[in-house]
């Protein structure tokens, strides 16, 4: 078989120490390992030098999904069992699929009670802790406020830390409720640095990707071919389109922040290449060897071992023996990984 196409290709080791448990303040002052494709040069950096590393007439593509406090903890109404519910995608105003700890407790019908004014019913169960609820309030709010009451931020399980703001698993330029985790490598962005790269004459463009929790879920085929991904909702205005089909006509570099600005614009292309507007669920699945449509740079975090994630990353990179080299000099220099950890700009 095919190197690529094996797991156990995207493997490295990490010391537990080196997954970061709290945020960098401020946020742009967390490090960024600068890897440039054409030179094979790596730079040791901190992220406000990635206004050195962007130039006029760049775009910058964001995601400008928002974290909902998607995890929530109620009762089984019968016998007053704790569950844990995590929110993963809408199915209608009312209707979520979602994740269940413990699932072996819920059966289809149980009622789960968070407090005296919302409650929940098991409509359908899957695998993996996979179920299908409907929510039931008896006031005028709205779902949303609701939420704002009885929910938490769904911070990754490998962090253990509580996170005391907030806000902190927020991106600054985050607008669209609907993601149940956040878009990491957007975390290190400030407002100060984002104003710094206009005046630059970046071009910033927003897209959006709701991000759902499936984004953790490890790859445990040994054939990534049989590894079946996560399907996210995306979106693409006609605006969008028509700036970045512009920016690639006259040759300036799309540079996405994050993989999921990746799978959004890698999803978005017709077979002349062109980006069209859209509003879907992707499943895009990218490891080596693929060909970009799009996305000429990335910035993003470090990810887990034989995740899509790290995948994706290497067939960016174009060289899977070159990624696991820089993750390992990334260890070997002690800088901090996942979701609050330090970020990568890969160029060139």
């Amino acid at each position: 078989m095919q190197r690529e196409l094996l797991r156990k290709t995207y493997y490295y080791d990490l010391p537990e120490e080196q997954i970061a448990q709290t945020p960098i303040e401020p946020r742009d002052h967390s490090r960024l390992l600068c890897f440039n494709k054409s030179s094979g040069q790596i730079e040791h950096k901190h992220f406000y030098d990635i206004l050195d590393k962007l130039h006029k007439g760049d775009v910058l593509v964001v995601n400008n999904s928002k974290v909902l406090p998607a995890r929530l903890y109620g009762f089984k109404s019968e016998t007053g069992a704790k569950i844990e519910i995590l929110l993963q995608k809408r199915i209608d105003l009312k209707t979520w699929e979602t994740i269940v700890k413990p699932a072996k407790r819920l059966d289809k019908g149980t009622e789960v009670v968070f407090n005296e004014n919302i409650k929940c019913v098991v409509l359908e169960k899957g695998d993996y802790g996979a179920c299908k609820v409907k929510f039931d309030y008896k006031d005028n709010k709205s779902f949303e406020e609701h939420l704002m009451e009885i929910g938490t931020m769904p911070l990754p399980p490998y962090i253990k830390e509580k996170l005391k703001n907030q806000s902190r698993y927020q991106t600054v330029y985050a607008k669209v409720d609907g993601s149940s985790a956040a878009p990491t490598a957007g975390l290190h962005f400030t407002t100060e640095l984002m104003e710094k790269l206009k005046q630059k004459g970046v071009e910033i463009i927003e897209v959006l990707l709701h991000v759902g929790l499936g984004t953790f879920r490890p790859v445990k085929e040994d054939n990534i071919l049989n590894h079946e991904m996560h399907s996210e909702y995306i979106e693409i205005t006609k605006e969008v389109a028509d700036k970045i089909n512009k920016a690639k006509a006259e040759g300036r570099r799309i540079i996405a922040v994050g993989t999921t600005s990746v799978r959004v614009l890698e999803s978005g292309v017709d077979k002349n290449g062109k980006l069209v507007p859209q509003k879907r669920e992707t499943q895009i699945f990218i490891y080596p060897p693929y060909k970009f449509k799009i996305v000429d740079a990335l910035i993003t975090n470090f990810h887990l071992p034989e995740s899509t994630l790290i995948m994706l990353v290497s067939a960016l990179v174009g060289d899977i023996d070159k990624t696991l080299d820089i993750y390992n000099t990334a260890v070997k220099e002690k800088y901090r990984f996942f979701s609050f950890g330090d970020a990568m700009f890969i160029e060139g």
